[in-house]
């Protein structure tokens, strides 16, 4: 889906019951997720002084878990100066993050461009420990995605679903929904062609499914690597993101039994960008031991690209 807009609509009243009152099933969430014209589109703002990156630049990777700090957050990671910056779990409009677009703000604050597009309809506040954020007893728009920050304007973009079925809609032993809180939407991809001094490349913001198995999301990054091939061509990428690596694969979620790792290597991509270490740790979100958790990490195909650092964001 390329279509770009400078605000995403928001969903009306009549619309959100309807939803609400929808069976919690694969058929009714396709034609429901069809029906919302903000999930099929990408909001695109920002500004920036530069047209070309330079042929050897910085970027990150962050879930930044709702986007409670959009401008320390920032701050955090003007000291980087990365151009390139792929982000996921950002909110657009929800009361536990006082209503702002988080993704705009960090943009503003950077001096970036960004495109941003809806993971999740929230129908409600979110979880019990995030409810204890919220100020308003309702969510202004109630999106809730993955963005990319850029230096310089994109040339091409497309959203990516990964997931039409609604994992976190239906109700079922196969499936991750929630009676009381109810999403529509999806695990989903953003892919961006960006010009640089030494020619276009393509960088993808991505977030894979928490709630399932390693299998599941090696059919989603399947899915993606055919769709970014499509998008791509020929051309340098970059993937980055949280992959959700080693969830539910209890006791010591080993992320080495994850098999999207050896399907993107059959098809020419290194996983050497991707710094040491775990990626994740205690927050005011994440409330669980983490266990040395390591879910982030950067794919590349068609240039050279180093590790650099986890970095901390206390």
């Amino acid at each position: 889906m390329t279509e770009t807009v400078q605000k995403l609509p928001a969903v009306s009243e009549a619309q959100l019951a309807e939803i609400r009152a929808a069976d919690r099933t694969g058929a009714a969430h396709r034609n429901l997720l069809a029906a919302v014209p903000a999930m099929q589109m990408l909001e695109v703002g920002g500004s920036a002084a530069a047209q070309l990156l330079p042929a050897a630049f910085n970027i990150a990777a962050w879930n930044v878990e709702r986007g409670l700090f959009p401008d320390k957050c920032a701050a955090a990671l003007a000291g980087h100066a990365p151009q390139v910056v792929l982000l996921s779990e950002v909110d657009n409009g929800m009361a536990r993050t006082g209503q702002a677009n988080t993704t705009a703000e960090m943009a503003a604050a950077m001096g970036m461009h960004y495109a941003y597009g809806v993971e999740f309809l929230e129908m409600d506040l979110g979880g019990l420990v995030e409810r204890q954020f919220c100020r308003d007893d309702f969510n202004a728009l109630g999106f809730h995605g993955n963005a990319i920050l850029s230096a310089v304007p994109f040339t091409r973009l497309a959203l990516m679903r990964l997931d039409e079925e609604g994992h976190w809609f239906q109700i079922g032993p196969d499936s991750a929904g929630d009676p009381g809180q109810p999403r529509l939407g999806g695990r989903m991809a953003i892919s961006a062609e960006l010009a640089t001094e030494a020619g276009p490349i393509c960088v993808v913001s991505v977030h894979l499914e928490s709630n399932a198995k390693g299998d599941y999301r090696g059919r989603q990054f399947a899915d993606l690597l055919d769709r970014v091939q499509a998008f791509a061509g020929d051309l340098p990428v970059v993937i980055g993101g949280d992959l959700n690596t080693g969830c539910q694969n209890p006791p010591d979620y080993d992320w080495r039994e994850e098999p999207l790792f050896a399907l993107a290597a059959a098809q020419g991509y290194s996983w050497a960008a991707t710094p040491d270490g775990p990626t994740i740790r205690a927050s005011l979100i994440s409330l669980q031991p983490t266990l040395g958790m390591k879910l982030d990490w950067f794919a590349t195909r068609g240039l050279r690209a180093e590790p650099v650092a986890v970095l901390p964001a206390l």
